[in-house]
């Protein structure tokens, strides 16, 4: 596999530009530099400065105005900024211009997100993930950004290696955009093996904005300590499942997911398909919210948008109020009553306090119970393939041995009742 690469220097320091509709509010303008600024400190990436315009449409050739490109180059000598960073998505045109007029490195929001994946993918099936979506981004753009295939430009003047290689360069990224499709498609076919296997146990998934606290949850949930957690966004990539004891007789598998964020790059939704089909076999998604974010509400629309793009909009989903140990009081209140109107059931906790994840714990018994109804059965004694079957896909509860029998009372999944009674079960409950 070809080694990921990132085209952020070490120690850059940059200069923030956003150029939003008039019609956005300037306060959520200003939230949306400020997640900038977040991106910015993942990738390892000094904010010199920001600069804020509020357009009724992109310059063609600048995306801002001219008069803010005039701006933009005097800030840079000002601060000895190496590295103007967009919130907005840019055309490769405008890129180039922008970077001819102020002799300093461009890079668009997607290209960022992209940048940072490409750091913190640390699992094989990530990286391809990543590689692939970096790819297909940089198809497009080789005469700013390709330096031949072995190398992305690591600095000012890098301008790619000319015109009469520009096809031959596209036909190899084509190649090796078809070989890593071929070898997620592979991934995505043991991971269904995977799935199957683990047949008959409740599964939920964390989805949510990230740095939502969605890992916090799955550590605290799991108990194991080593699961990594970091207040920075895209702090994990890689879907993470662990067991959850829930009470006797009662485990479930729990699957942290990658986080969305505003304008996600479509080619990362698409090259985590096979990732978020853990999300997709999932019999309950835990939408994680930070309710201590302002932006909460933009955050929540945007994982709605996205789960309805995946074809989840329709998945058992509960609310997970997270980090109320953030709020007063009267605020925690406040929300509580405005969760009464939402579409899905809504639990409160707190990752970092202690028992703060018990109303989860219990939410999760709760849904785990009512897929699994009770029903009572008999099982000839010597079938004892059968009765370990029971065992493995079900909660036995009570078991009688009588005249050659086994007569047991089991709490168990609907799918799995029809399957064991064709093998032989007999249910006494429905005669």
């Amino acid at each position: 596999m070809a080694e990921l690469h990132s085209v952020i220097e070490p120690r850059e320091r940059a200069i923030l530009v956003g150029a939003p509709p008039r019609s956005l509010p300037l306060a959520v303008a200003e939230d949306h530099l400020d997640e900038l600024a977040r991106l910015a400190d993942t990738a390892g990436v000094e904010v010199v400065d920001r600069l804020l315009q509020r357009i009724d449409r992109p310059h063609p050739k600048f995306y801002i105005g001219e008069g803010k490109v005039e701006e933009l180059k005097a800030r840079i000598a000002a601060h000895g900024a190496t590295l103007l960073l967009f919130d907005e998505d840019l055309s490769p045109a405008q890129g180039k211009h922008l970077e001819d007029a102020t002799g300093t490195r461009v890079m668009d929001r997607t290209e960022l997100i992209l940048d940072i994946f490409a750091t913190r993918a640390r699992t094989a099936e990530a990286q391809l993930q990543v590689e692939l979506a970096q790819l297909q981004y940089l198809r497009t753009r080789l005469t700013r950004m390709w330096a031949h295939l072995s190398r992305i430009r690591g600095g000012v003047g890098m301008r790619g290696p000319g015109e009469t290689q520009l096809e031959t360069d596209r036909r190899l990224i084509d190649r090796r955009i078809a070989r890593l499709r071929r070898e997620l498609v592979r991934v995505a076919q043991q991971r269904a093996t995977q799935r199957k296997a683990r047949r008959g146990l409740f599964r939920a998934a964390l989805v949510g904005y990230t740095n939502a606290g969605k890992s916090s949850i799955l550590r605290g949930l799991a108990g194991d300590p080593l699961i990594f957690v970091e207040d920075r966004l895209f702090a994990t990539l890689d879907a993470t499942t662990r067991a959850v004891e829930l009470g006797p007789g009662a485990r479930i598998l729990l699957t942290d997911t990658v986080g969305f964020i505003r304008k996600l790059p479509p080619h990362l939704v698409a090259s985590f398909r096979s990732t978020l089909d853990e999300a997709r076999e999932a019999d309950l998604l835990l939408h994680v919210l930070d309710v201590s974010d302002p932006t909460w509400e933009e955050q929540k629309e945007v994982v709605d948008q996205v789960l309805a793009d995946l074809g989840l909009d329709e998945r058992p989903r509960l609310l997970v109020a997270n980090k109320i140990d953030r709020l007063d009081p009267q605020t925690l209140a406040q929300w509580k009553h405005r969760a009464q109107s939402f579409a899905h059931p809504a639990v409160f906790v707190s990752a970092r306090q202690p028992g703060g994840l018990e109303p989860l714990r219990e939410a999760l018994h709760e849904a785990w119970a009512r897929q699994r109804p009770e029903r009572e059965g008999v099982v000839p004694l010597a079938r004892g393939d059968l009765l370990a079957e029971l065992y493995r896909v079900g909660e036995v509860l009570d078991r009688r041995d009588e005249d050659g029998m086994v007569r047991v009372r089991v709490r168990l999944p609907a799918a799995e009742q029809g399957r064991l009674e064709r093998h032989g079960v007999r249910w006494t409950d429905s005669e």
